[in-house]
């Protein structure tokens, strides 16, 4: 046996304990809660959370289980509906190199029975369903998308699913894509029945719910939608170990800041610190460092830009995020406007264009299948003497290629809003979390952003409104420290998988409100419909 093998079996052999030794402190803080939980004869709330883990506890499954547990503490009755084998293929179970392959059930049961054990568990599991698998046979990719079975539309939530496992948004009419569309329609409709049978009975005050786009949440939020419950999903927020909570759907980030709320000399401080870092690549997504290093533009760049007029940074993002659900407004996905950009980028040869894909096209174990670098290639864009393409894996730094730049073209990334504050002008091409606030140019028809191109390419100085950039740095402080909610102390890295977590040593009496700001305020947003939001 090599010294390769001895070490990727003490790698697993270290794995396997920490994880045991994790998935023992879940199970017993369950079982303290449990016991020590006072009774109520209050409606409960449901928790559904399908889509967030499978064998070990990733941030969201967090989010969630410690969320439940302040309620059970508070009195407030809690159902878990928990899969048993429920989903023929699932979001996280399905490899998208093998239709075939089973699901890790076994496991993943397994870590539900420590997760909630001595919770109430409404476990739900397979049936055959003969009428709806008769109406897909024969179904083409196309048909699949826009399927709907008794109006419920099941064909939706699996797509954008797919999207997600395949990681592209063209999918591809061939008979493993169809196979999986048909499992995920099957179990879409399989989580649609058995959700309603349950709050039927259990007549729930309210439902939390991973983002709500993965179908079996989607179509749990759906129920919800139709019978008047009212619906929290979540995600993780843009600080370490923190999470998002909303009424609405949070992949798309809905929050209210009223004109009033002006930052003071404190929260530019503070905003200015974490920009500080971002802007050198020291930051986290979810548990993901993007950047370990980024190095500055190096000499042969800089010589090729002083042949030009002007530089415009055009910043894509990832196609199968969940996110360009919303984002695809003016476009019906992100490479029909690369497309359109293109055109103006053959009439401005005065013009270098830095076409920028996003770091999260190249992540290891989660490669996207339809990526910017594909495209560049088929278009051969790259050949055009005004373009420089900047894979995902490279190091570059995009903001000091912004600060240079006459303007900057996103769809709907992050990097916009960063822009803005950087004070210069963002032509936004998708709908993004940050154009819900005067904070970039995002014109509302196709039409109006063609012109919108053509007069920033062409013309001078750009006048920006000076509130994009105050309103820029208001929406950045807002999303980091008043909608992004703190469970760090509670949680840590699990020192094994990217992501994933395990519980700190606390006194179970801290995941009460009134020890807890973050607990406190997602409790009220829960049972009272407060705006789960932290008090500045």
């Amino acid at each position: 046996m090599t010294v390769w093998s001895f070490s990727r079996i003490g790698t697993a052999i270290h794995q396997r304990w920490n994880h045991s030794i994790s998935n023992q402190r879940w199970k017993r803080l369950s079982e303290r809660v449990s016991h020590t939980a006072p009774s109520s004869t209050q409606a409960p709330v449901i928790f559904f959370n399908a889509s967030t883990r499978l064998e070990a506890v990733s941030q969201n499954a967090a989010y969630s289980y410690l969320t439940s547990k302040a309620l059970t503490l508070a009195g407030v009755p809690v159902i878990h509906f928990v899969c048993r084998a429920g989903l023929a293929r699932c979001v996280l179970g399905s490899n998208r190199d093998d239709v075939n392959q089973q699901p890790p059930c076994k496991r993943c049961i397994a870590q539900s029975h420590r997760l909630y054990a001595g919770s109430n568990v409404h476990w739900f599991e397979d049936s055959p369903l003969p009428d709806l698998e008769s109406k897909l046979a024969g179904l083409t990719v196309e048909e699949m998308e826009t399927f709907s079975h008794q109006e419920v539309p099941l064909g939706k939530w699996a797509v954008n699913s797919l999207r997600w496992v395949l990681r592209r948004h063209h999918l591809v009419d061939d008979e493993p894509t169809r196979a999986f569309l048909k499992y995920f329609i099957h179990s879409s409709w399989n989580v649609y029945t058995q959700f309603t049978a349950l709050v039927e009975e259990s007549a729930p005050q309210a439902v939390v719910l991973f983002n709500g786009m993965f179908y079996p949440e989607a179509a749990a939020r759906y129920v919800c939608l139709q019978k008047g419950i009212r619906v929290i999903t979540h995600e993780v927020g843009l600080r370490p170990y923190t999470a998002f909570f909303t009424s609405g759907e949070a992949t798309a980030y809905p929050i209210h800041i009223e004109d009033d709320f002006q930052l003071d000399e404190k929260m530019n401080r503070r905003l200015d610190e974490y920009l500080a870092q971002r802007m050198q690549g020291n930051f986290t997504m979810a548990g993901v460092r993007f950047w370990p290093e980024m190095k500055g533009l190096d000499e042969e760049f800089l010589a090729k830009t002083s042949r030009f007029k002007h530089i415009v940074p055009v910043f894509t993002n990832v196609i199968f995020d969940t996110s360009q659900v919303h984002a695809n407004t003016l476009f019906p996905e992100m490479f029909a406007w690369l497309d359109n950009a293109r055109r103006s980028i053959e009439r401005h040869p005065e013009t270098l264009f830095v076409i920028r894909a996003h770091p999260d096209e190249g992540r290891a174990g989660k490669e996207s299948r339809e990526s910017v670098a594909q495209w560049v290639k088929a278009s051969g864009i790259s050949l055009l003497p005004n373009v420089v393409f900047v894979d995902a894996s490279e190091k570059f730094s995009s903001y000091d290629m912004i600060q240079r730049s006459h303007f900057v073209m996103v769809y709907n990334s992050t990097i916009g809003l960063e822009a803005s504050i950087m004070g210069k002008a963002v032509l936004a091409g998708g709908k993004a979390r940050f154009t819900q606030l005067p904070t970039s140019f995002f014109p509302q028809s196709l039409e109006e952003y063609n012109q919108r191109l053509e007069t920033m390419l062409s013309g001078g100085t750009i006048e920006v409104p000076p509130e994009f950039q105050v309103n820029a740095r208001r929406f950045l402080y807002y999303q980091l420290y008043v909608t992004s909610l703190p469970f760090n102390a509670y949680i840590e890295d699990d020192g094994v998988w990217k992501g994933y977590v395990k519980l700190k040593d606390f006194p179970v009496e801290s995941l009460h409100p009134e020890r807890s700001s973050t607990m406190n305020v997602v409790m009220d947003g829960i049972l009272h419909g407060g705006n789960f939001e932290l008090k500045q």
